[in-house]
């Protein structure tokens, strides 16, 4: 379905300029919600998992791995500009606990299963690791980067309180161009959230976690900066670059799945750059848990 064009039809009945329009859908993402219940299921939350035949349950050590979920990729609603597997399912697996204290990555994993591969249930190999089986949902729902959200930190509002002066370089930057660039921002932003209103326990597609995206710019810049890609930056600018190199990653990275977050609870999100999700090398997705504290 062409939801791009859905959209900026809705949008010049409401008066906006075309190009207006334009620039705006270069910001919106379209994701896939799970929920459970609700409709016909499309994956589940724990329960055994369907590896192929000779595949040992996921473990780091001697450390199971949960299955936190698994998704029919087939079943799931196209979503423009998003590269998921045409078909297979998708498992992800994570050690909550563990992946919070260690964030080398060693206690999450994603596992591909490409159609027509030979596969078997396998249960969990402990109970400390097995959790509640859960069919779940899929329906469609609009994000926006941080940036552009509406919501307790509301960006733009934020930065209208601000003093000129007390802003970034970047920060200007931002706040110049959706003045001049997005004067109908609140009516587009409204449109595509009656658009696609699906709430969701979990979300496949969208922006990364701004944890994620600051944990990847950081080391990104870094790396730069130590292989002489870019000038030595001084101290008191990092912070400014810092913030252009998040929005610079936030095109190339892109969710394959989110919790949503929840108080007293773990939430992990599993981040990919565009061109492995493309490849099916779901081995390079990066996990980052996070506890939700009152």
């Amino acid at each position: 379905m062409d939801h791009q064009g859905e959209f900026r039809r809705a949008a010049l009945e409401l008066g906006v300029p075309d190009d207006e329009i334009s620039r705006f859908g270069r910001h919106l993402r379209l994701t896939i919600g799970l929920s459970v219940g609700g409709g016909s299921p499309v994956g589940r939350f724990g329960g055994p998992a369907q590896l192929p035949v000779g595949m040992k349950w996921p473990s780091t050590g001697d450390v199971p791995l949960p299955l936190l979920l698994s998704v029919d990729c087939g079943a799931l609603p196209g979503v423009d500009g998003f590269d998921l597997p045409a078909d297979g399912t998708l498992l992800f697996f994570v050690h909550q606990e563990m992946d919070l204290e260690d964030t080398s990555g060693r206690y999450a994993r994603v596992v591909y299963v490409p159609d027509g591969t030979k596969t078997a249930a396998v249960e969990a190999p402990s109970s400390q690791c097995a959790r509640e089986q859960l069919d779940v949902s899929a329906g469609l729902r609009a994000e926006l980067p941080l940036w552009l959200q509406e919501g307790d930190e509301d960006w733009h509002e934020f930065w209208e309180d601000l003093d000129w002066e007390d802003m970034s370089p970047f920060q200007q930057e931002l706040a110049r161009y959706m003045e001049r660039d997005l004067p109908h921002l609140d009516e587009l932003r409204a449109l595509a959230h009656d658009l696609w209103p699906s709430d969701a326990f979990v979300v496949i597609g969208g922006y990364a976690d701004d944890e994620v995206i600051h944990s990847i710019a950081e080391q990104s810049l870094a790396g730069r900066e130590k292989a002489g890609e870019i000038p030595a930056i001084p101290i008191a600018e990092w912070y400014s670059h810092l913030e252009k190199e998040k929005h610079r990653l936030t095109s190339e990275w892109i969710v394959l799945a989110r919790e949503a977050r929840v108080y007293e609870e773990y939430c992990t999100s599993f981040a990919i750059r565009h061109d492995d999700l493309a490849a099916a090398r779901v081995d390079k997705a990066l996990a980052v848990t996070t506890f939700e504290a009152p």
